[in-house]
């Protein structure tokens, strides 16, 4: 099927339905692993998990995610959209299994960059579905309410994984993924057409062999210096230097090609390409911290995982109140009024982190953990739905491919980074503790808190546990200040990529702009092949 059908309207949300599940399944699973972490490395319980495996644990999905998208893409032209979100979901349910059952922590790894794989399948091909199913400004209304899986994913997840934790393996917190899949697999076989696009983009091995080299490269280099505690290494420095190479050399490659699967074009935009590093900052800011706070809340106050759960619902509450607010509050006034002032306030919030301690009231964290998500959900779905929009219906996949790939890039090296400021500065400050600690055991409380915590409890030794702890929160209120610059880095890129350009003298402005720079998305879907909406004003006199 090479053109978009009239679909009966019913039809029509029952297909929107059935691709919210499917981005249900993949929020859900990345918030079950962030309750799981402290499960996962303890001795016991879990695999024995170090920080380092942890951080590839979380990052090998999110690697495998990123580098994968814009060839899913291609992919979907060439085979079919469904066909592709199929065999994600296929592939999904398959490595959910083997996470599930993995012996140890480098069998999981590598089952989560299974998993990525088929989430970059699944992701691309849901929006590929959605544009086709929905024209107009049924469109974006249908973008935006898709975007709410994310607010259900985030407040289920924690609570689910709690809930399996408390009662079974943490296996069970993958486990739990195949019957989603069987259900989003009936409904997308009944209802969805295999839409595919006229032009076939052909495949990208090179674009996806330095993306997916690069970017590994770089993310085992920051890794590497959290386990060494240094920067200075040749283990250190030279993979970084090696991946970022790579990713230089993969924007030249892609520049050079005629149809690229990630287009660096795009970026070249203001508006679209300053959106999406602003998207992509603050995805590595929620990754980050995120990561602090599954072990802050069971490692350091002793949660449980349902309780550390439950502590977490305030976050995607407020995601989910924020997504329909920020939507309402741009029709008000715009894109840019809006989602700057809220991608400041979660800068700040995530900032706070600095001062929560071993004692904070849980009220604090609650409000704390609500501004943080009404702040995030503000902003993501607005600006993404703005961006995507914009674009014109033939170059919605390359568009959909920049900003996921930016997105889930930005992840992955927030976790690389906050992961590895968190365990040198942990490290430091846990040196003086360590006088009277064996030799053999000095080893594993240098590793993580949670080590220390296990050496403590066999040595009886409660001031080690104490100084582990204090050890910890240090480092959280280090990194927490990091996290906040990054994020408001990214309001700041937000403001500048958002203002509107000064338009020549006695020019009349042009229908659908509104005061935010970019020009309103609500009309009809506009002409295969015609210009981005996501222009400005001074675009025709050399702005690109």
């Amino acid at each position: 099927m090479t053109a978009s059908p009239t679909l009966p309207k019913s039809r029509q949300q029952l297909i929107l339905a059935v691709l919210m599940l499917c981005l249900l399944l993949i929020w859900l699973d990345n918030t079950v692993l962030s309750t799981t972490l402290e499960t996962l490395a303890d001795p016991v319980r879990g695999l024995d998990a170090g920080p380092a495996e942890l951080q590839w644990a979380t990052g090998s999905y999110t690697l495998a995610f990123a580098t994968l998208m814009f060839t899913a893409g291609a992919l979907g032209d060439r085979f079919g959209h469904r066909t592709v979100l199929v065999t994600g979901l296929v592939v999904f349910a398959g490595s959910s299994v083997w996470a599930a059952y993995a012996g140890d922590a480098s069998q999981l790894i590598a089952a989560r960059a299974a998993m990525g794989v088929g989430s970059a399948l699944i992701v691309p091909a849901n929006l590929a579905i959605l544009m086709w199913t929905f024209t107009g400004p049924a469109r974006a209304t249908a973008i935006a309410i898709s975007s709410t899986s994310a607010g259900v994913g985030m407040a289920a997840g924690p609570v689910l994984a709690g809930l399996l934790l408390d009662h079974f393996w943490w296996g069970s917190v993958f486990l739990v993924n195949a019957p989603v899949v069987v259900l989003a697999l009936l409904g997308i076989t009944v209802l969805v057409p295999n839409f595919r696009s006229p032009v076939r983009r052909p495949l990208d091995p090179a674009g996806m062999l330095l993306s997916i080299s690069g970017l590994a490269a770089l993310a085992y280099g920051l890794i590497r210096a959290g386990q060494m505690a240094a920067w200075g290494r040749a283990d250190v420095w030279a993979p970084i230097a090696v991946g970022l190479c790579l990713l230089v050399a993969f924007v030249l490659v892609e520049l050079r090609s005629r149809m690229p699967g990630f287009d660096p074009r795009l970026l070249a935009q203001r508006a679209f390409g300053g959106g999406n590093a602003a998207l992509g900052l603050l995805f590595f800011a929620i990754a980050a911290v995120t990561f602090y706070s599954a072990f802050y809340l069971q490692g350091t106050r002793g949660f449980s995982p349902m309780e550390a759960g439950l502590a977490s619902l305030p976050t995607a509450l407020g995601a989910l109140l924020g997504a329909p607010l920020g939507a309402g509050l741009v029709r008000r006034w715009s894109l840019r009024a809006v989602t700057v002032p809220a991608l400041t306030a979660a800068a700040l919030a995530m900032g706070a982190y600095g001062f929560l301690g071993l004692h904070t009231p849980l009220a604090w964290i609650e409000i704390l953990l609500f501004v943080q998500g009404l702040s995030i959900g503000m902003v993501i779905g607005t600006v993404t739905a703005a961006l995507i929009s914009s674009l014109p219906l033939d170059r919605a996949g390359a568009g959909s491919a920049v900003t996921n790939t930016v997105r889930q890039t930005g992840s992955v090296i927030g976790i690389a980074v906050g992961g590895t400021i968190m365990s040198i500065v942990y490290r430091r400050a846990i040196e003086p503790a360590l006088s009277e600690v064996p030799g053999p055991a000095q080893d594993r409380v240098r590793v993580s808190a949670e080590q220390a915590r296990h050496v403590a409890t066999a040595m009886h030794r409660p001031a080690l546990a104490h100084a582990a702890d204090d050890a910890f929160i240090h480092a959280m209120h280090v990194g927490a200040v990091w996290v906040m610059l990054v994020a408001l880095f990214g309001a700041a890129v937000l403001a500048f990529s958002l203002l509107p350009a000064r338009k020549p003298l006695g020019r009349a402005e042009e229908p659908g702009h509104d005061r935010g720079g970019i020009r309103s998305t609500t009309g009809a879907a506009p002409r295969s092949g015609a210009k981005s909406q996501l222009a400005y004003e001074g675009d025709d006199a050399g702005s690109h």
